[in-house]
């Protein structure tokens, strides 16, 4: 047997501090766009919407055009060209690579507790640490921005969810790889830290029961109606349509739901085979993913034992082309396994399927429909509740990024002073700036008729600002 070589954590935490002399921290708020500043943002979003369905691209247009926040939430690919070339440390972790605040909440683990962690994994893929935390940060300097709030506290929420980040990681740097793959953030952490806001400790409360009460049946109940002694999806255009039957008929996807079958394990199948095809429909679904083809599916067990799946393409992860070597073979299994690698629990029904004929031979995942999922309420949040929510998702993201990477070398590289946090905080509020140009910009685009949105000219008025 070859001579083993284990490294201890203050060896792991030295290898990280090392790399500052490569990639100063502070180098991280000096240079924001690595690409240049000046590129074509118009062309990159319409590069975006490339092979989704025509009809539903103004749809996310008009999404977008509610806010600077809905459109940096659809606009992934332009950071992630401005983020290949900015500084990086050279640590790679499973990256979300969509991380911005909307894309945390709270979901139902497979025991049924709620857990509070990253929900949305379509772009994951290896890639440097930082692209993560920049996003995220960014994130919540737009999101205060576009809820009124002083610059110092949209620039402090930023500073809140990196020094989060750089603090849990410390705190995991000592743990096993076993301790971190186990741990979980979960509904009493996140009480624990409201626990000095009375109204959002409350609202939270609240939030929680509810969400215990959202499963399959309340689905049930508001999306189907009985159709000739079976319930159907009911169609709620153009937000929800059966498609045409020469794309998506019971043979077509009798044959998908096949190949998924194949990606589950063997006990997992076996619960699967319990239920059986009823109905499938097109949803549009988020912001972001407006325009690719999602689909929800209706199975069913007994009459009154539904199943609803989320049926979702998955296309090429925006990170791909900045990431060398990143080519996949099927991108629906990439979004599953960097989904079980970075969450601390996942659906037990997700899995990956190629597409028949009838839809183009594209790669797919698959996931439950609305199992107690909890989203954040932005527009509910004060100045301090956003800061409280920035310290959670900090939090989040360190425990996804420890669990499938190095939290010592990281912790290293990030040390005990708030360098890196200020720095990152400045690079959100200069980024958050870009943000604000963009979005100009595509507004006038639509205006112009370069791009089409489903708003008319007044509401287009009322909503860019």
């Amino acid at each position: 047997m070859a001579r083993i070589k284990l490294r201890t954590t203050e060896e792991r935490e030295a290898a990280g501090k090392a790399l500052r002399d490569k990639c100063p921290r502070s180098l991280h708020g000096e240079k924001v766009f690595g690409q240049g500043q000046k590129r074509d943002g118009v062309a990159l979003i319409k590069a975006s919407n490339k092979d989704r369905l025509e009809n539903l691209v103004p749809v996310r247009h008009g999404r977008m055009l509610q806010s600077a926040f809905a459109f940096f939430r659809g606009t992934a690919a332009l950071q992630a060209y401005d983020l290949a070339g900015t500084p990086t440390s050279g640590i790679i972790v499973q990256a979300c690579g969509d991380c911005h605040l909307a894309n945390f909440g709270g979901f139902a683990t497979p025991e049924r507790t709620q857990v509070f962690d990253i929900n949305d994994f379509d772009e994951t893929l290896p890639a440097p640490f930082e692209w993560d935390i920049k996003r995220l940060a960014t994130s919540f300097v737009v999101a205060a921005r576009w809820r009124g709030f002083a610059a110092d506290d949209a620039r402090e929420a930023a500073l809140e969810a990196v020094a989060s980040y750089r603090t849990s990681m410390r705190k995991r740097s000592g743990s096993g790889v076993l301790e971190a793959w186990y741990s979980k953030i979960t509904a009493a952490d996140l009480m624990e830290l409201t626990r000095d806001e009375p109204d959002a400790l409350e609202r939270l409360e609240n939030r929680i029961e509810k969400a215990q009460k959202q499963g399959h049946e309340q689905a049930f109940n508001k999306l189907t109606a009985p159709s000739k002694g079976l319930p159907r999806i009911v169609d709620q255009p153009p937000l929800i349509f059966h498609a045409d039957k020469r794309e998506l008929n019971e043979k077509i996807a009798l044959a998908f739901f096949k190949n998924y079958r194949d990606t589950l394990a063997p006990e997992r199948r076996m619960l699967f085979d319990r239920y059986q095809l009823v109905d499938t429909a097109l949803k549009v679904v988020g912001v972001g993913s407006v325009g690719t083809r999602c689909f929800i599916t209706l199975l069913m067990a007994a009459p009154d034992d539904p199943l609803f799946l989320q049926v979702k393409e998955a296309r090429p992860s925006v990170l791909e082309p900045y990431v060398k070597g990143a080519k996949v073979k099927h991108n629906g299994e990439r979004i599953v396994v960097g989904q079980r690698l970075m969450q601390s629990a996942s659906d037990i029904f997700l899995g990956w399927s190629k597409g028949p004929k009838g839809t183009g031979m594209r790669d797919y995942y698959v996931r439950q429909l609305r199992d107690m999922k909890i989203s954040p309420n932005i527009e509910s949040m004060n100045e301090n509740t956003l800061k409280i929510f920035a310290r959670a998702c900090g939090m989040g993201l360190a425990r996804a990024h420890d669990k499938a990477g190095d939290a010592a070398m990281i912790a290293g590289y990030l040390g005990s002073k708030d360098t890196f946090d200020e720095a990152v905080a400045d690079y959100a509020v200069a980024y958050a700036d870009q943000v604000e140009r963009d979005f100009e910009t595509f507004g006038n685009a639509v205006r112009n008729g370069k791009l089409q949105s489903d708003l008319s000219p007044s509401e287009l008025t009322t909503t860019i600002r």
